[in-house]
């Protein structure tokens, strides 16, 4: 990660070797636990839909930030309503196609 300051990439190197030193893992490196993977659209979903809750109920955050973080969450979420709307369709017509061919 370049820096132009030659200072913020000192302390930048000092944390990055503590952080190993210390057997700590980065943030973006982190081990999602099973119970927290997501596995469906629904899934999904609900977990858009706490994260614009949060943002929403965020003190600290400005008007112009919450703004612009609801509306990409709320982009997203858009996206994952229409695959599940089309999950949905797939498996009507799988359970159609089932039916066809067994009868």
């Amino acid at each position: 990660m370049p820096y132009k300051d030659p200072e913020k990439r000192k302390a930048y190197d000092r944390e990055y070797k503590r952080v190993q030193r210390a057997g700590e893992s980065n943030p973006s490196q982190a081990l999602v636990p099973l119970s927290f993977r997501l596995k469906t659209a629904q899934d999904i979903l609900s977990l858009l839909e706490n994260q614009i809750n949060a943002v929403h109920q965020d003190k600290t955050a400005g008007t112009l930030e919450k703004a612009r973080t609801i509306g990409y969450l709320a982009s997203i979420t858009l996206k994952a309503v229409e695959i599940s709307d089309m999950a949905a369709r797939v498996e009507a017509l799988e359970s159609v196609l089932k039916g066809r061919m067994s009868g």
